[in-house]
């Protein structure tokens, strides 16, 4: 069965978790699928956005704890933290299409993207301190970024679960809709919105934003004007465009 489904339209590259009938729970084997993809996408030019949803009625539930209990999970300790770092380091923006659960590992991955969408029904939560475990993928350093220190210290510390409308209050997504074929429509607009912009210049912008979180402010508006990955390919031709 193929853990990670890819399809590809107009530019973008969905990307499709595809264990339904375990919430898309994450296991090792996933984990390979979904870096083998990201390690293709970084390299094919004609992916303008990439999409990251789940099948069936989940965005995904978490780290699969069968996994970790029998101990598979330990046997590739950094392959889960590569990969979401992979997916947060993709040079083409990306968006997590989210409904029905988006629990701690699922969590995880959703805020390595750059666009957070949601249905109010949405569940999020990390549940790191029900299970006894600690979050080693990025959780403590990527969600306080997203929602502030409190927001992430009320999710982290007491597990409770909020619905996407709450998520949306605190910052923790971008867009909420009222269902699945709202949220559906509401991706697809802005991953086209997203592919007619330069891709040159969306790839030079995520590097930048990335950087700047390196360097001391001064240091950064310097870095910046220095041009350090000059300009996009289609500069010239998009300039030669008849004015809209």
């Amino acid at each position: 069965m193929t853990l990670v489904l890819r399809s590809d339209a107009d530019g973008v590259a969905t990307l499709t978790l595809n264990r339904p009938e375990k919430l898309n729970a994450l296991n090792p084997a996933t984990f390979r699928e979904l870096r083998a993809h990201l390690d293709a996408i970084t390299e094919d030019r004609s992916v303008r956005c990439v999409v990251l949803t789940g099948a069936g009625r989940s965005f995904c539930a978490g780290n699969d704890l069968d996994a970790i209990a029998s101990g598979e999970a330990r046997e590739e300790p950094m392959l889960g933290p590569e990969t979401v770092d992979a997916l947060e380091q993709l040079s083409q923006p990306t968006i997590a299409k989210i409904r029905g659960h988006c629990f701690t590992g699922g969590l995880e991955l959703a805020l390595a993207c750059d666009f957070l969408l949601t249905t109010a029904s949405t569940k999020f939560g990390d549940t790191h301190g029900q299970w006894g475990l600690v979050p080693v993928w990025g959780m403590s350093i990527r969600l306080p970024e997203r929602v502030g220190l409190a927001n992430a210290k009320d999710l982290m510390l007491t597990a409770r679960r909020i619905d996407g409308t709450r998520a949306k209050e605190i910052g923790l997504v971008d867009q909420v809709l009222p269902d699945d074929e709202a949220l559906d429509a509401a991706v697809a607009t802005l991953a086209a919105e997203i592919c007619a912009n330069s891709p040159g210049t969306n790839r030079i912008v995520k590097r930048l934003l990335r950087e700047r979180m390196e360097r001391h402010r001064p240091d950064a508006l310097a870095y910046e004007r220095s041009l350090p990955h000059g300009f996009p390919e289609d500069m010239a031709e998009r300039l030669a465009r008849p004015r809209k």
